[in-house]
């Protein structure tokens, strides 16, 4: 009897353990559903642009969590990324901490992501398809600026952190 208790409890330990092991950083489309319509609601918009998710490079991987939302804050950092698109990390102004998840707070600084898509030339050949032709006129800002950012607030699952993907657009402020 004794024998089938420590049976039981290594089973137990060991179950334990996994559970724990697969809570890990990265953001599930469950704890991001955790944040209330109320917080996204408040960053309700319009004047997003549904046409450009036809130039979005793998959208499936993208899960919208609201249509069009505007936010607030100051670029921190700015690039090129090969597919084309222009990445920003956006400081949030305060009171808009909730539309960060952990995945954020870890990998970006607690910044939310931008992304104006099709804004340079893409290096990647998959990607190219879909900027084929097309040119984004949405503004690129420098580091630095205080801005207002519309567009889709999506959950990107590859990475597990929220963003602003498609960037409708990008207003100085």
């Amino acid at each position: 009897m004794k024998q089938y208790g420590r049976e039981t409890r290594f089973v137990c330990l060991f179950l334990v353990s996994i559970v724990y092991a697969c809570s890990g950083e990265k953001s599930s489309p469950q704890k991001v559903a955790q944040i209330s319509s109320a917080e996204v609601s408040q960053s309700a918009a319009t004047g997003c642009d549904a046409s450009l998710w036809n130039h979005v490079y793998s959208p499936r991987r993208l899960q919208q969590l609201a249509s069009c939302v505007s936010v607030t804050g100051t670029i921190d950092e700015s690039n090129v990324d090969a597919d084309g698109d222009q990445h920003f990390l956006l400081k949030l102004d305060p009171g808009q901490d909730t539309l960060v998840n952990k995945r954020n707070d870890k990998k970006k600084s607690g910044d939310i992501v931008l992304e104006i898509v099709c804004a340079n030339p893409t290096t990647m050949k998959k990607p190219g398809a879909v900027c084929a032709g097309y040119t984004n006129s949405v503004a690129v800002l420098p580091v630095g600026a205080h801005v207002r950012a519309t567009g889709t607030y999506v959950l990107d699952t590859h990475n597990g952190w929220v963003e602003i993907h498609p960037v409708s657009k990008l207003e100085k402020m």
